[in-house]
């Protein structure tokens, strides 16, 4: 996993979605008020909290049929208050709620429709046979609270199969709107989908992502529009089966991260690692090596000057999957060069204005690494920022 501290999304995504602690269902008694009278696993929701939370719960007319959090010190809970008016109630109406609680610090957006869809089932069941109103809402509920706090929180699904029609609740998770796709980033596979899950554009594009094409040559390699492969793969990366990484060349310049430490220290880490670098199957290379070459990646070393020093080659490392793994680990971190002028420009200077990195240049003009580069170190009034 990739961190990026100037992501406004990284903070947020601590939360983590977390499980179900418990499910309560509770109600509005003619005489005692609202109460609990169901809970899994029992007593988990004291009287004291319940009451202190109750006026959340059993809500007002205004807040009917809404999605309600309410977040305390130790938990939060998560319910979605009814109301069914009908004359054959005392005070003519049945007020319930079925709520989920979860630990304090996670998130529980994911469970929402899910509290929704659970409680209009009950809804039903109500309406067609009163089966929370009878006084034994207890031991009926009990073991469909029981089914669904298990099932939900080991396979993210569960079936409710009581009553003339079966309902399906499923947990689906809320994921973070994507960053747009640059046309000199590349697309690297982090899971397999099955093909029959493809649209067309995708089954078009997807065989030359291959962790070395960029955007740009993947839209030209597969005859698709340029910004129909950016949607297509921004769609991937948004169901997390492709990861974005910088374009490799030899020109580039990486250095280490904190995280490296977590090489040294991680058997499954350094399996998965040793067999990701390695040139041939049949050998890999030794950790010293792959740990020493990521320990030498610095400001000012490219990967050329580490192939060079090390002979990466002898060492059966293979120096792109060696840079691949390490930034999809966040062993390592690419540090972009952005060309500035500094003087009057020609065509190709108009992109030197500190905002477009050597990639992006690149990948635009049609012009080589080595070009761009040779071409900057004679120019003297362009200087080079390296972050």
């Amino acid at each position: 996993m990739i961190v990026d501290f100037s992501d406004k999304n990284y903070f947020s995504s601590l939360l983590k979605d977390g499980l179900i602690r418990c499910i309560f269902f509770c109600e509005f008694h003619h005489t005692a008020g609202p109460i609990i009278s169901c809970q899994v696993p029992e007593n988990f929701v004291s009287k004291e909290l319940f009451d202190s939370i109750s006026v959340y719960i059993i809500t007002k007319a205004e807040l009917q049929r809404s999605t309600i959090t309410v977040t305390l010190e130790d938990c939060k809970v998560l319910g979605f208050p009814i109301r069914i008016d009908n004359k054959k109630y005392e005070r003519n109406a049945f007020h319930f709620n079925l709520c989920f609680v979860c630990d304090s610090e996670t998130r529980t957006v994911q469970y929402e429709h899910v509290v929704t869809k659970f409680s209009d089932y009950l809804m039903a069941m109500e309406i067609e046979s009163r089966f929370l109103s009878t006084g034994k809402s207890n031991e009926k509920l009990t073991p469909i609270l029981k089914t669904v706090l298990e099932d939900l929180n080991t396979k993210g699904e569960c079936a409710l199969l009581e009553g003339p029609i079966a309902t399906h609740l499923k947990v689906c998770r809320i994921r973070s709107d994507p960053t747009p796709v640059l046309d000199h980033q590349v697309p690297v596979f982090m899971k397999a989908l099955p093909p029959h899950q493809w649209d067309l554009t995708t089954q078009q594009v997807t065989p030359y992502i291959d962790g070395f094409n960029h955007v740009a040559r993947i839209a030209a390699l597969s005859d698709v529009d340029n910004n129909l492969v950016k949607a297509c793969v921004q769609n991937l990366v948004y169901y997390g089966v492709v990861a974005l990484v910088p374009l490799f060349q030899y020109g580039n310049i990486y250095c280490a991260t904190w995280k490296l430490r977590s090489l040294a220290q991680d058997r499954e880490l350094q399996k998965r690692c040793l067999t990701y670098v390695s040139r041939t199957q049949r050998q890999v290379p030794c950790l010293r090596d792959v740990f020493r070459t990521y320990a030498s990646m610095s400001r000012g070393t490219t990967i050329r000057d580490l192939c060079t020093r090390f002979n990466l080659a002898n060492m059966r490392i293979n120096e792109r999957k060696l840079v691949q793994f390490g930034v999809l680990e966040g062993l390592i971190r690419r540090i972009q060069k952005y060309p500035i002028l500094v003087g009057e420009h020609t065509e190709l200077q108009k992109t030197f204005t500190g905002t477009y990195s050597v990639d992006e240049i690149c990948c635009a003009t049609g012009v080589t690494s080595q070009q761009l580069e040779d071409r900057l170190e004679r120019d003297h009034i362009v200087m080079l920022l390296c972050k």
